[in-house]
């Protein structure tokens, strides 16, 4: 049976290339973001990356926290592609911010559900939609229009990934994984829509041993794991006990 256990982060990105697509997870907040991977990721120092996911990082919120801010600090970012690249204060622009602005990092900026649709065509083998979000905006600049029913549509293509760092809650052996609380945001879909899936976790159990009726991300598309060893320093969202209780 395929155990698809990694030791540690670094090793989980070692072969992460210059010049690859990375989705990653999140939302607002920590609770769904895998930033012991991109921590990992910092370290390892690819640069020329694309970024997918829902904001550029560092977007100013309560809690700080290491997410994918740290990859623009470290100069390894090319180009983002988000739906809220920009800090929520004007007065402390976020590192993206500065470096969109600046000419150094190109943005492409999607409505949220746009770009949630985006990647999840990708993960289901569908090359492009239409839509009417976004016609009459910025958006539409460059795409192809249609009317369905007198309102017109954007087409707007699937996006794929090289790799996708993903967070959840519990895993078996074989890949399966269980969400919890925020976590069930961006990271379901980015799972099905890049070549190398790599989930952190905060618990792995064998084979067998997860409730199917749990599973939201089979196994299939996961293709590496890396065990949380370590108590994050700030608060989560739901309590352990409860989601144990179900899983």
């Amino acid at each position: 049976m395929l155990n698809k256990v990694v030791e540690t982060f670094e090793k989980a990105v070692a072969d992460v290339p210059d010049g690859a697509v990375i989705m990653i997870g999140n939302f607002a907040g920590p609770g769904g973001t895998p930033f012991y991977l991109i921590r990992a990721l910092c370290q390892q120092g690819a640069k020329e990356l694309t970024i997918i996911a829902n904001t550029a990082g560092g977007i100013g919120l309560t809690l700080d926290f290491d997410d994918h801010r740290i990859l623009f600090e470290n100069r390894q970012v090319k180009k983002v592609i988000a739906s809220f690249p920009f800090s929520t204060s004007p007065s402390r622009p976020s590192p993206a911010e500065k470096q969109i602005l600046a000419g150094e990092v190109e943005l492409e900026i999607l409505p949220q559900g746009t770009l949630a649709e985006r990647i999840r065509a990708g993960g289901a083998g569908i090359p492009a939609f239409y839509t009417p979000t976004g016609f009459g905006t910025v958006i539409e600049d460059g795409k192809e229009t249609r009317d369905f029913d007198g309102r017109p549509c954007l087409l707007e293509l699937a996006l794929k990934a090289d790799y996708a760092f993903v967070r959840a809650y519990k895993a078996d052996t074989m890949g399966n994984l269980v969400y919890r609380g925020t976590q069930r945001q961006f990271n379901p879909i980015m799972a099905t829509a890049a070549r190398v899936t790599i989930a952190e976790v905060d618990e792995i159990v064998d084979a067998g041993e997860l409730d199917p009726e749990v599973i939201i991300t089979p196994g299939i598309y996961v293709n590496r794991m890396v065990k949380v060893t370590e108590d994050p320093s700030f608060p989560r969202n739901l309590d352990r006990v409860f989601w144990a209780k179900r899983t």
